[in-house]
């Protein structure tokens, strides 16, 4: 749906049975809500209570004690902010030029289509399956990055029947160009999807497609009211991404949802942690949708490749289309379940934050619905925030692991004790998180009995992901500052991270009290090594036994066995299944930034750990450093992946006080224009200056490589970052030993043959 401060809203719904799409035009009373309506007062005769016909302001005053009291409505949005602001400058004595600068604490006003979504309950997909979405995917072969330099010169596209094809420049210049752009755009009006699909989509091909449109005169009408072209939205960044760097404005096609894959990659990772890279090649084989014969051409040369192997790039750029509406379907159902849910735009909840991207349209639509006023952001009283509960208790490798789920836990504690926020009478938040815990355990009992690997799996594995990210974000929501969320309470999160110890520390006690050797603990669940004789039936019990005396609603699950563990410090640990699977967890084994050829050799190492065959690991070592040596590791293998954070221009305002590392290497690779929020890989030369060498992916390309990176350099990250991981596996010496130069080893050094690895238990 699209709706206008006016009070318009246009809402196109699929009729389920026939797939027919039909178009809605409706009014609706923009609104918000203020802590006061004496402001209004200037309005005179024009301003009455709700239910007076006359007055085109109405106010209504909600019942409760929240500060945010009266909610008042008129027919144009604009009216009633520009009323508002009237009144607030004349009271403050001050012109007030936006809404926002107001404060949270003296008014809530959403956009227009939450505005509308809120007000008539209705939300997105209620009855709509996933796969009744008609979804197109684009990507566009630029001739580089710099959209105000470089060209569009083929876009692939896949519509909604799955047929993918490729439109190409008919020449060079503006005049083909803008050709280019309008048949893009003609091909999206003929198809009339629902959803528009890509990989990065926010982050570069929809802000590079607007810049050529606007240089070129095109009209970018790519939503269902083409009149009205792209708008813009300011979304908050790091809300999944961890990052603290501001706002970033991403374009809004009217009528149509703008889905970028990156979101859902980003979404899915942060709760399983286990993706290779956030690039759409990484993951789509990780995730086994791309094909056996999928073309690759490294990003820098794609137009280079163009020009003398057209046909290559071709089935290179739809691959590309192929490989995003596959990912699309895989992890698209964590936002879709979402959006039925809240009353928000699902492009919106697709790349929102689980607290106040979610949580909170939810908790204003159950208080508005209520006739309740809402609380008003407000700083705390100053109490500190306890921390969670986080035991190790054992360091080095272990045989016969057990990993106990303690499922939600501190949801479960809010639900089993209802501690809720003070500011919550109506136990909205506490009500969401039963529901949400209801569905999750719903997706998650649906993903065990989906076949393994299979696309259903991946759905409800994503619907799961996601329940729990919004379920486990309740406590945060708690416990975070009254000025980022609405019901903030430290008081009543304090309470259940209290109540947390002691659970955590109830269960440990059992367990350990049945013979077991505790490894790791936390909210999450517990890790223990089981005795020699003992059978899976016997692991089972025990968790069952722990199980049944846990508060209600707390459940201690039995979740995985392992045939080995290395625990390096806390939730950071790798995993050996039975049937040779290895797991890493934490960013000292997983980690964006590390080094290809370091991960590399750390799974060699940890299967020869895990096999005892401490030679084995000594070999993979001295393997790894004489590959770097001669030089034998593709110059990818030592890159390391990061973000950047400052534009050329900000960068080119510090670099006479600070050059840095980074963006020395782009300089010196010959690039001056990229874009905040780029990710890039780094490597330094044997010269130990920086460079940079192509992006995830498309190191299968080959094609030229310097491989001049320093040898040196990348022997010590060897040792002293990736092997520096085995350390708490071994003896101190025999570490020494094992990842000793073969230049220094000493005559007298004992066999890696009688070495054995080693468990360092200790106090939790």
């Amino acid at each position: 749906m699209w709706a206008e401060p006016d009070g318009h809203a246009t809402v196109w719904r699929r009729i389920p049975e026939s797939g027919v799409l039909v178009r809605e035009e409706e009014r609706y009373r923009p609104w918000l809500l203020l802590d006061r309506v004496d402001d209004l007062a200037h309005l005179g005769a024009r301003l009455g209570p709700e239910g007076s016909s006359g007055a085109p302001v109405r106010y209504r005053e909600l019942d409760g004690e929240g500060a945010l009291r009266f909610l008042v409505s008129a027919d144009d949005g604009a009216t009633l902010a520009s009323a508002v602001l009237r009144g607030a400058s004349r009271r403050l004595g001050q012109r007030v030029g936006h809404l926002r600068d107001l404060g949270d604490e003296c008014v809530l006003v959403l956009p227009p289509e939450e505005q509308y979504l809120v007000a008539t309950g209705r939300t997105y997909f209620r009855d709509l399956a996933f796969d009744r979405l008609r979804r197109l995917q684009f990507d566009l072969e630029t001739t580089g990055l710099d959209a105000a330099r470089d060209r569009i010169f083929m876009v692939a596209v896949r519509d909604p029947s799955g047929r993918a094809y490729v439109l190409e420049a008919r020449g060079e210049g503006d005049a083909a160009e803008a050709d280019l752009v309008r048949r893009l755009v003609a091909a999206v009006e003929a198809a009339d999807p629902d959803v528009i699909e890509n990989h990065n989509l926010h982050g570069f091909d929809l802000p590079f497609l607007a810049e050529r449109a606007r240089r070129l005169g095109v009209p970018l009408a790519l939503g269902r009211l083409g009149s009205l072209g792209l708008r813009e939205r300011a979304a908050r960044r790091g809300s999944m991404r961890g990052d603290d760097s501001g706002r970033r404005v991403r374009l809004v096609a009217p009528g149509r949802e703008l889905i970028d894959t990156l979101d859902a990659v980003i979404r899915y990772d942060f709760a399983a942690r286990e993706l290779p890279g956030h690039g759409l090649k990484a993951v789509a084989r990780h995730f086994g949708v791309a094909a056996p014969d999928r073309e690759y051409v490294p990003g820098k040369d794609v137009y280079a490749v163009y020009r003398r192997d057209p046909e290559r790039v071709r089935r290179y750029a739809t691959d590309d289309v192929e490989e995003v509406a596959a990912l699309a379907r895989l992890l698209g159902g964590a936002s879709f379940a979402l959006a039925r849910m809240a009353p928000r735009r699902y492009e919106r909840l697709a790349d929102a934050g689980p607290a106040t991207g979610v949580l909170d349209p939810l908790l204003v639509r159950a208080y508005l619905r209520a006739g309740a006023a809402l609380p008003a952001h407000r700083p705390g009283d100053g109490t500190p925030h306890s921390g969670a509960a986080l035991h190790l208790f054992a360091t080095g490798v272990a045989w016969r692991v057990v990993k106990a789920d303690v499922a939600s836990l501190y949801p479960s504690l809010m639900r089993a004790h209802r501690i809720g926020p003070a500011r919550d009478p109506l136990g909205a938040l506490l009500a969401l998180v039963d529901r949400l815990v209801e569905q999750r355990l719903a997706a998650k009992a649906s993903a065990r009995a989906a076949p393994p690997g299979s696309a259903e799996r991946h759905t409800h594995e994503a619907t799961s992901a996601a329940m729990k990210l919004v379920v486990n974000s309740a406590y945060g929501y708690l416990a975070a500052g009254g000025e980022l969320t609405r019901f903030a309470d430290v008081h009543a999160a304090n309470e259940v991270t209290r109540r947390g110890r002691d659970t955590l520390a109830l269960l440990c006690r059992e367990l350990a009290s049945r013979g077991v050797t505790l490894l790791e603990a936390d909210t999450d669940g517990v890790y223990f090594a089981v005795p020699e004789r003992w059978s899976e039936a016997d692991e089972r019990r025990v968790v069952d036994e722990v199980d049944a005396l846990l508060p209600p609603l707390v459940r201690l699950e039995f979740e995985g066995r392992y045939a080995a563990m290395l625990s390096h410090e806390p939730k950071n640990y790798a995993l050996l299944g039975y049937d040779g699977t290895l797991t890493l967890r934490g960013v000292a084994f997983r980690s964006a930034r590390a080094e290809p050829f370091g991960e590399a050799f750390l799974r060699a190492a940890l299967g020869r750990l895990f096999a005892g065959d401490l030679g084995g690991v000594r070999e993979a070592y001295l393997a790894a450093l004489d590959a770097l040596r001669r030089r034998e590791l593709p110059t990818f293998q030592v890159s390391s992946r990061v973000r950047l954070t400052k534009s050329p221009d900000r960068y080119a305002e510090t670099r006479a006080a600070r050059r840095e590392f980074t963006y020395e290497a782009l300089l010196a690779s010959g690039r001056t224009a990229w874009r905040v929020g780029e990710r890039v890989r780094i490597y330094r030369t044997r010269s130990g200056a920086g460079a940079t060498v192509a992006s995830d992916g498309d190191e299968e390309a080959g094609g030229a490589d310097p491989r001049d990176y320093d040898v040196e350099h990348y022997a010590r990250v060897l040792r002293g970052t990736f092997a520096a991981r085995l350390a708490r596996a071994l003896a101190p010496a025999d570490f020494a030993v094992l990842f000793a130069d073969p230049d220094q080893l000493s005559l007298f050094a004992p066999s890696p043959a009688a070495m054995r690895p080693v468990l360092h238990t200790r106090p939790g």
